[in-house]
């Protein structure tokens, strides 16, 4: 079956080359040329094949000419949420939050190479011996991370985080246990208030999902300019501006990066600036915008808790080389900063808001945090490992509902009363 896909992939490659490679060419019109010559070129192999068989080698050579070959099906499935190569033999899934190993594998490691090259010269970027490692993204924003020898030991690794097609809204992060009612009325309070959110959390906590929706509670009639590595972010606002962060060239130069695009956006007269995440020296001009009255700015950060969010914060301020006293950049941070929304993704594969804490203010050379709402998890797991437990408010009403009312914006006492359910 090998041999025979093998030499059919080469009469239809014969026969279409220059149209595959043809920028003017309808998606559609190519998929119906490639079918049609593809029946053509079975049929006219000596062998007999049967209806099944014939099917499943068109599908698989069509999959691989026009998608991403043995993966193509994956991205398809809308229960796959992340796709794993670990090798061209090893292919790995994520559904419904646990890895699955996938009945399907890439013919050899030239064949896994040609989807990776595929994906990146799609949009501009290269993946090769010089630059052995690349961030990329799918047409439809599923994110990309290829990694090939000599770095990746085993043979080229590529790893896709689905992007859903239909974003999840804050209603369905409260059918999904992720958020409470009481919860997602006090976001869209801080978020219509102009607080300066931090959305922190593990990788594959759901940051960007989180984000998605804090945005979404954004009013229609602000200017919003959002700066991300790979663009994932979708807004449904009319007003928006979408930076994205470019890699240098063959030469090494060019390089765009988040901090120059946050630069950048201070001057592009935004309401509101939305990192898609903070990782290096950006986080200072992050602090910097948040402090020049640049309210309502939400970003993601990759940490532990809520306390380790501030550290990571001040440790990416030091990496901008600027030799400022730690009391200082805890000083920024304190006034910046309104509140952090931590996520943990739970071993049952669930992906929950564990902490909404308040930055208060200094305290000596400590910032002060105070929780609004913390996960209790006292109810524990269920037989199948489901944590059983949820959000409930700590009873303390945060400092901030005063900047908030600066805003119009005002939220109910009620919110947080310990006894409602």
């Amino acid at each position: 079956m090998e041999e025979l896909k093998a030499n059919v992939h080469v009469e239809l490659l014969k026969q279409l080359g220059p149209h595959l490679y043809d920028a003017d060419m309808d998606q559609n019109e190519l998929d119906q040329r490639v079918r049609a010559v593809l029946g053509d070129v079975l049929s006219a192999q000596d062998r007999p094949l049967s209806s099944s068989d014939r099917a499943r080698v068109t599908q698989e050579i069509s999959d691989d000419i026009l998608g991403y070959g043995p993966i193509e099906p994956f991205l398809r499935d809308p229960d796959v949420s992340e796709v794993m190569v670990n090798r061209h033999d090893k292919i790995f899934l994520e559904k419904s939050g646990r890895l699955v190993v996938a009945n399907a594998h890439f013919t050899d490691e030239a064949h896994l190479r040609r989807t990776i090259d595929k994906i990146v010269s799609r949009i501009g970027r290269r993946v090769d011996e010089s630059s052995p490692m690349v961030d990329a993204r799918l047409p439809d924003g599923s994110r990309v991370n290829a990694v090939i020898p000599p770095l990746a030991v085993d043979g080229s690794a590529l790893t896709i985080r689905k992007f859903a097609t239909d974003p999840l809204t804050a209603d369905d992060l409260v059918k999904f246990g992720s958020l409470t009612p009481r919860t997602k009325d006090f976001l869209d309070a801080c978020v219509r208030g102009r607080l300066n959110v931090i959305v922190s959390g593990s990788t594959g906590a759901g940051k960007t999902t989180t984000l998605n929706v804090l945005s979404s509670f954004i009013p229609e009639d602000e200017r919003i300019v959002t700066i991300e590595d790979a663009a994932e972010l979708q807004l449904k606002q009319e007003h928006v501006v979408r930076l994205e962060s470019r890699p240098s060239n063959i030469e090494g130069k060019g390089a765009v990066d988040i901090r120059d695009l946050v630069k950048n956006s201070l001057r592009m007269r935004p309401d509101r600036i939305i990192v898609g995440e903070v990782r290096d020296a950006s986080a200072l001009d992050m602090l910097q915008a948040m402090n020049t009255g640049h309210d309502g700015s939400i970003c993601t950060l990759h940490s532990n808790g809520p306390r380790d969010t501030l550290a990571r914060m001040e440790t990416m301020v030091l990496m901008a080389g600027m030799d400022l006293p730690v009391r200082a950049i805890r000083e920024q941070v304190a006034s910046a900063v309104d509140l952090i929304v931590h996520q943990t993704r739970f071993k049952d594969g669930s992906r929950r808001i564990t902490h909404i804490t308040e930055v208060e203010r200094m305290e000596g050379d400590v910032i002060t945090l105070q929780d609004v709402f913390v996960f209790d998890n006292s109810a524990g797991f269920d037989a199948e490992g489901h944590a059983l437990g949820r959000l409930r408010s700590t009873g303390l009403r945060p400092k901030f509902l005063e900047k908030m009312a600066y805003a119009n914006v005002t939220v109910d006492p009620m919110l947080f009363a310990t006894d409602m359910m």
